[in-house]
């Protein structure tokens, strides 16, 4: 008798990549971060908060998800260093959630 046995793999929504990209050096400030997942969020439980050099938030507070992307608008930060916190629920009812920084004008 052969018998197979099949698992359904539910992944959590993990960060596939960034606008601007981790890490990455860009010249001017971004108008907005982007974030990019593996699978579609829920609008209601995901956020994205974006500090700049001096620990001042500079994001908009309201972050726009659609599907699997979610994005926020940025006032002015100058130079420097830029911190991104994000925490997303996906549609499977997983919580995930990291940070990741960006260099601005250096």
């Amino acid at each position: 008798m052969l018998s197979l046995v099949t698992t359904e793999a539910r992944a959590h929504a993990f960060l596939d990549r960034a606008e601007p990209k981790v890490g990455n050096t860009v010249a001017s400030p971004p108008r907005e971060v982007t974030l990019y997942f593996t699978q579609k969020l829920e609008p209601a439980f995901s956020t994205i908060s974006v500090t700049n050099a001096a620990g001042q938030r500079i994001d908009s507070g309201k972050a726009r998800v659609s599907g699997s992307q979610m994005s926020i608008s940025l006032k002015p930060g100058g130079n420097g260093t830029y911190h991104v916190n994000w925490r997303v629920l996906s549609v499977d009812t997983h919580t995930t959630d990291g940070n990741f920084t960006f260099q601005v004008g250096q």
